[in-house]
């Protein structure tokens, strides 16, 4: 009962503006510090949609009222529909043409986790390679990653592969192929080291006039407004805003998406073409030493030029040994030489048809063995066989010993009768 007066008594005596709906605070103005509506036509930054951070979430707006009586609150959102629009999209890259998925692109810091190089495991890690770009192996023993521009150096690394792969398929084809007029002295290819004529001269003049005018024309060149260089953009939006250094928009017969028509297909693809141009470069500076070395040509007495049986005997040894045995990890020690997934039932299924063939020759030796030892019984065929050999053994030692006789008695003879 007293509860209950003191209940009629608080609402009889408590300001209207207890039972009043909260006041929503007013639409914040251009200059506050939520951002403006997101137009329809803006461009979605290239990061997946997150939720905002705390500092960004919206806090609540409370009301209190100074009368007495222990009060009142109320609480009301202080962000609308668009200024909630605004705040879920969080752009932590730079615009691109649609909004990019991370599952649809490269991520940088594939190799985060390693403090040290995978090619020199002796070595730190240079902090700009880490995996986001094809071919990087995190192979930097100057730290030229460093100092210089990336991408300039990444533009140039595929442009000397490209030559490269060019340079160490033609030369041995010009030693093997080209009349002797074109070439140096011993069959040798004309280059600096090993001198030129004046008719290759000019036909490298030629060329390497050509590949400046292309240089010229394509140093500064524009890649992403061009269908490749869109797939570029996109492939490599969390990374930079540059898209892939070598970016020619070439590809003729569409083998770029061969290995799969989306960015790790196309990354593959460039990690294919740079370790054969990394290889190439290192056989063309071979094929050059060598030359200017010994004066002799590269295709000279080289398997790889000659028709024979020893090179497709090591390349089936190799691929042998590889569908058994793989090198572990270089970045873990000790690197060991294990076996594949499938390589030690290879092995063993190997071993028991070598042991299956040898079981064979054996049991079949064995019959054939038993087969003479019966018609020795009968015809004593090893007796004979072994009596004929003597025999023969007789007849040349008794043949050499009368030519011997005779040479002989001709010599003295002769010697007599001059004097």
């Amino acid at each position: 009962m007293k509860f209950s007066a003191a209940l009629v008594v608080a609402l009889l005596t408590a300001p209207s503006a207890a039972f009043a709906p909260a006041v929503r605070p007013s639409r914040p103005s251009s200059s506050s510090s939520l951002p403006p509506p997101l137009p329809s036509s803006r461009r979605f930054g290239a990061a997946t949609l997150e939720s905002p951070s705390s500092a960004e979430t919206p806090t609540a707006v409370v009301v209190v009222d100074g009368g007495g009586g222990g009060g009142a609150s109320s609480s009301s959102s202080s962000s609308s529909e668009d200024a909630a629009s605004a705040t879920t999209i969080v752009e932590k890259a730079w615009p691109v043409a649609d909004f990019v998925k991370d599952s649809d692109r490269v991520l940088p810091g594939r190799y985060n986790d390693r403090s040290n190089s995978i090619a020199l495991p002796f070595l730190p890690r240079p902090t700009a390679l880490d995996g986001s770009h094809a071919g990087d192996y995190g192979f930097d023993p100057l730290g030229l990653s460093e100092k210089l521009d990336l991408y300039a150096m990444q533009e140039s690394e595929a442009r000397h592969s490209r030559l490269a792969m060019l340079a160490v398929v033609g030369w041995p084809t010009s030693e093997l192929l080209a009349p002797s007029w074109m070439l140096q002295d011993g069959g040798r290819a004309p280059s600096v080291l090993n001198g030129v004529n004046p008719l290759s001269f000019l036909a490298i003049a030629g060329f390497l006039g050509a590949a400046g005018y292309l240089e010229y024309r394509t140093s500064l060149r524009r890649t992403l407004s061009t269908p490749m260089g869109r797939l570029h953009e996109r492939d490599m939006s969390a990374v930079w805003k540059y898209g892939v250094a070598g970016d020619y928009n070439w590809d003729p017969m569409n083998l770029y998406s061969s290995c799969g028509d989306d960015y790790k297909g196309r990354k593959g693809l460039r990690d294919v073409e740079l370790s054969h141009g990394r290889v190439a470069m290192l056989g063309i500076t071979y094929f050059a030493a060598w030359e200017a070395l010994t004066g002799h040509p590269i295709v000279e007495n080289n398997m790889l030029f000659h028709p024979n049986l020893l090179f497709p005997l090591l390349v089936a040894a190799y691929a042998g040994w590889g569908q058994i045995y793989e090198v572990g990890p270089l970045n873990e020690y000790p690197i060991e030489i294990r076996y594949t997934n499938e390589g030690e039932m290879k092995l063993n299924r190997l071993q028991r048809g070598i042991q299956d063939v040898v079981d064979k020759v054996a049991t079949s030796t064995r019959g054939a063995k038993a087969q003479l030892d019966v018609l020795d019984s009968k015809f004593g065929i090893y007796e004979k066989v072994g009596s004929g050999g003597t025999n023969m053994v007789e007849a040349v030692k008794s043949t050499y010993n009368a030519a011997k006789e005779g040479y002989l008695e001709n010599v003295v003879v002769g010697a007599r009768s001059e004097d």
